[in-house]
């Protein structure tokens, strides 16, 4: 497994990483814990040092059920990885409402550590502000006290909304404020190149995430696919479908070569961009993260590949 350094934290992270929002709930159809355990362990063995969660990913019932599986499947081997987790945002909030204030950050942090059975945090994430009004002034306070304690590393910025709080993400690595950013970057949306190109210039490390679009890049998907309901992608019309999978069918000339299928076509496309440290890789099982870390082993494209990837580009597809 290739690492590159994570900007200005200085850490060296492999070029895959493993989200684990699958393991927290049902989002992409659930994932049995022994089997989400045995995956994070694959994981380590194929190379992957670096493991993305959340508070957020469990149910209306349990905040943080993918931290209680990571703490799990990394207990003894927590020196060998690097965690990033988040706060602001826990499912069991009934209406949803973020909590970006020095308060429950402190909290947040505590909560997280007894879940993944650590310490520390590496990098802790402002888990998706849809706006700045969002934003306590103290939540600053609380987290200067967590750093110092040694609980928390480094601090990044999971970028949702974008359009709205892009300029936050610019303005907060601007004031040294953060280290890290999170953001959805994949051959069907590619919106968030231009802050990647700025902030690497100003050294801040970037994770590109959803890469595979939601599974539409993965090639499972069909026209006639019906998902299940309460997953992420029950929500899409017929023709909000058809038009996903025809732009797919267009990426397809990307196979080719040492890259055998959609899947690891993507994530080189998205190890290939300018910027990008590391790549987030929402596999389910060992099988499809043996397959994102092949796009690792291959070849770059070449110019004229990575060209044409662009010109047949309809539009963004919205992120989840």
């Amino acid at each position: 497994m290739k690492k590159r350094i994570l900007g200005r934290t200085g850490l060296e992270v492999s070029e895959i990483g493993l989200g684990t929002w699958a393991f927290g709930n049902n989002v992409y159809g659930g994932v049995a814990e022994k089997d989400g355990i045995a995956t994070i362990h694959a994981g380590i063995d194929m190379g992957i040092n670096l493991f993305d969660t959340a508070p957020q990913y469990g149910t209306d019932k349990q905040d943080g059920v993918a931290e209680i599986v990571l703490g799990k499947a990394l207990k003894g081997k927590r020196d060998k990885v690097f965690i990033s987790s988040k706060f602001g945002r826990n499912p069991c909030i009934k209406n949803g409402a973020s909590q970006f204030y020095k308060s429950r950050i402190i909290d947040s942090v505590n909560e997280s550590l007894k879940r993944l059975q650590t310490d520390y945090i590496d990098v802790l994430f402002f888990h998706s502000p849809f706006s700045p009004n969002e934003i306590n002034d103290d939540v600053w306070e609380g987290i200067e006290q967590v750093k110092k304690q040694g609980k928390v590393k480094f601090i990044g910025h999971s970028i949702s909304m974008f359009h709205q709080t892009e300029n936050m993400a610019r303005q907060w690595a601007n004031e040294n404020k953060i280290d890290v950013v999170q953001v959805v970057l994949s051959l069907m949306n590619r919106e968030s190149q231009k802050l990647i190109n700025e902030l690497h210039e100003s050294n801040v490390g970037v994770f590109a995430r959803e890469c595979l679009a939601n599974g539409f890049l993965s090639g499972a998907f069909t026209k006639d696919t019906v998902f299940k309901e309460g997953t992420l992608n029950a929500r899409y019309s017929r023709e909000q479908l058809a038009e996903r999978i025809d732009q797919v069918e267009a990426f397809k000339f990307l196979i080719q070569n040492d890259i055998h299928n959609m899947p690891e076509a993507a994530l080189r496309w998205v190890l290939d961009q300018n910027g990008v440290t590391t790549t987030l890789s929402g596999a389910k099982n060992i099988h499809e993260l043996k397959g994102a870390v092949s796009a690792s082993k291959a070849k770059s494209f070449t110019k004229e590949e990575l060209q044409k990837a662009k010109t047949v580009l309809k539009k963004n597809h919205e992120a989840a």
